[in-house]
């Protein structure tokens, strides 16, 4: 049995999430039926980072054991990418399968996931499901003084929804900046992990901040109060993309 890895990328608005659900769409149960559709064999994916409904990806990663792939030539694997996108659905989009250890595993390997949320704060028709319109005057000088205070600390109990299971809210952030980028307001966030809800949570929290709702020492004061219910959550899926999920080369 082999395993192999898939890089893909997707547009969430139309999704219930990343992972596979009851009664309800799902990027990994789109992709495991154009998988079967094409290779006329049976798949279980896993995920490597699961994204929530409505949020985007421009690089993500599922793997999958089988034996069915063996003899097959990377000009082959080429091939089935081109006829699998065409399978799939127009906002999910293959990048490349490629085979790698029988004991490589994309969620538990990868080394970093780097995360940006956008703003847009002047109306437009074309960024409404890709990010979140705030017509608001925003102070990027407190969003990045909030942004750089995160990269003090490891626990971000307070930045995890409630009904979690994770055995450990510690996180280690090696990147956390807000900046202009295309006109839109962006906040950049790289990690060792993420929580459920952290991102969305971080950038809601900080807009209090950037408009003056709360100061920036009080911003510290929900990080060290470990207390999910002072943190906000508000903000909407669509401004969230995971950009990138590294492994050791």
């Amino acid at each position: 049995m082999s395993r192999y890895f898939i890089e893909l990328f997707y547009k969430g608005t139309n999704y219930s999430g990343f992972q596979i659900q009851q009664n309800a769409n799902s990027i990994q149960a789109e992709v495991e039926k154009a998988l079967t559709i094409y290779f006329k064999d049976e798949f279980s994916l896993t995920g490597s980072s699961r994204t929530d409904a409505g949020v985007h990806a421009l690089s993500n990663y599922f793997h999958f054991d089988t034996e069915s792939l063996d003899n097959r030539g990377e000009e082959e694997f080429d091939k089935a990418v081109y006829h699998i996108n065409a399978i799939l659905p127009e906002d999910i989009v293959m990048k490349r399968i490629y085979k790698v250890k029988d004991d490589a595993h994309c969620r538990f390997d990868a080394i970093s996931r780097e995360y940006k949320y956008y703003i847009y704060q002047h109306k437009t028709p074309f960024l409404a499901d890709r990010a979140f319109f705030f017509p608001y005057k925003l102070d990027i000088d407190k969003l990045n003084e909030a942004a750089a205070l995160l990269l003090d600390y490891e626990d971000f109990t307070s930045f995890s929804k409630k009904n979690t299971q994770v055995k450990t809210f510690q996180c280690k952030l090696s990147k956390s900046i807000w900046q202009m980028e295309n006109d839109m307001l962006v906040f950049n966030v790289k990690g060792n992990r993420f929580l459920r809800g952290m991102v969305r949570g971080l950038v809601g929290t900080m807009i209090k901040v950037g408009t003056g709702k709360i100061t920036v020492s009080d911003f510290r004061k929900i990080i060290e109060g470990k207390d999910c219910s002072k943190a906000d959550f508000s903000v909407p899926p669509q401004g969230l993309f995971l950009i990138n999920v590294a492994y050791q080369q």
